[in-house]
């Protein structure tokens, strides 16, 4: 980690409360320790106004940022919590309107795009809400926690037809993913046939009830499984797929049967087949909140990364190794574009769905929906 590196983080912890700078520690769940955006980035050509409701993750803040990197302009927001509030106008400042209710903001016409991230199980009504209320919404992932509230989105998409995206940030905001991604689209390794993915994270301190109640956050392959789940489908290029065997078990916390700390599954789609292992076993002598890493096997070569720690080798994240029919190469990633704002505020404003395919964001969802219902549960806390 380099000198400015060091100065941006000291300066984000002087300003967090000793809550959120613990989680932000130990858990990787708190504003990202770059300064807020000012603006959009160069070259955005779209402007739109968007309000956020629901501050109950810190995703929140990156959510935001890659609005405002994008062009998207903030103009209300609304939080019941006044330590919420006060972090997140510590972030973005006093400019925009603190919203008394989420009604006022729902109602305001010239708010066309509602960011959300509630707890889970809130997300899908908030989104449903928006869409409503004739704006489009960008929820946190897992944006939908139940088969039945995927039915009620799609319903809602077909009437209204707003866009319901969700920020599945592991690919779209992680700048090995992407470049990644673009690897595979010039034909690098060949036709991708599989990709496994291990995301171990940790849990840390400061965390809130819900994130131990499985009604509230789905479900471990509900909840970080979806990540892992558009990844796979996006790599593969599959449009259609199944769950082949899935499990989850609580192995570390007796006290709190609400909780799974382990899940995995298979997938099968008509581009590829996928292996995804989640977990909350990250050690603590690792100095980052998980080693997520991603394997994509092509016909012609493979990819992987290293998105958050190479350990024991290169400081920092997004690590990306290649072999192909050219040979074995490292790419540094840390500098790499993320376009997913500025294509997604264009998508907005245009019509389009260049950032993020709707029928391949909720396919990822009904994935792990589906591997969590079925999963089996071998193992339990002893």
């Amino acid at each position: 980690m380099d000198r400015r590196s060091i100065l941006g983080i000291a300066g984000i912890a002087a300003m967090l409360p000793p809550e959120v700078l613990a989680q932000s520690q130990s858990s990787g769940n708190a504003p990202s320790e770059n300064a807020a955006p000012t603006g959009p980035e160069p070259g955005v050509k779209h402007r739109v106004d968007f309000g956020v409701i629901g501050l109950d993750h810190a995703h929140i803040y990156s959510m935001t940022d890659a609005m405002i990197r994008g062009g998207g302009v903030l103009k209300a927001f609304h939080s019941a919590d006044p330590k919420q509030v006060d972090t997140f106008r510590k972030r973005y400042g006093n400019a925009m309107k603190l919203a008394r209710s989420e009604d006022e903001i729902l109602g305001d016409k010239a708010i066309k795009l509602i960011v959300g991230a509630p707890i889970p199980d809130l997300r899908a009504p908030l989104g449903i809400r928006a869409m409503r209320a004739g704006k489009d919404y960008l929820g946190d992932k897992p944006a939908i926690t139940s088969l039945e509230q995927l039915a009620e989105v799609r319903k809602a998409i077909a009437e209204t037809k707003r866009k319901f995206a969700i920020m599945y940030s592991e690919r779209l905001e992680v700048r090995a993913a992407v470049h990644a991604g673009e690897l595979v689209q010039q034909g690098r390794i060949g036709k991708v046939i599989q990709t496994v993915n291990l995301a171990p994270h940790r849990v840390g301190t400061g965390r809130p009830d819900w994130f131990w109640d499985k009604t509230r956050y789905g479900g471990i392959l509900t909840d970080i499984g979806s990540h892992q789940a558009e990844q796979f489908l996006f790599y593969t290029g599959s449009k259609t797929a199944h769950v082949v065997a899935a499990q989850t078990g609580n192995l570390q916390w007796p006290d709190k049967p609400g909780f799974e700390d382990f899940g995995d599954m298979m997938l099968t789609g008509d581009g590829g087949t996928g292996y995804v292992r989640v977990d909350w076993f990250t050690p603590d002598g690792l100095p980052s909140w998980g080693d997520g890493r991603l394997f994509i096997l092509g016909t012609e070569g493979y990819i992987e990364l290293r998105k958050y720690v190479d350990i024991a080798g290169r400081p920092g994240g997004n690590h990306l190794l290649i072999c192909d029919k050219q040979g074995v190469r490292y790419i540094d990633c840390s500098k790499m574009p993320l376009p997913f704002g500025p294509q997604f505020i264009t998508d907005l404003v245009e019509r389009s769905s260049v950032a993020q395919d709707q029928e391949q964001a909720l396919l990822a969802a009904e994935l792990v929906l589906t591997a969590q219902k079925n999963a089996t549960r071998p193992v339990v806390a002893a």
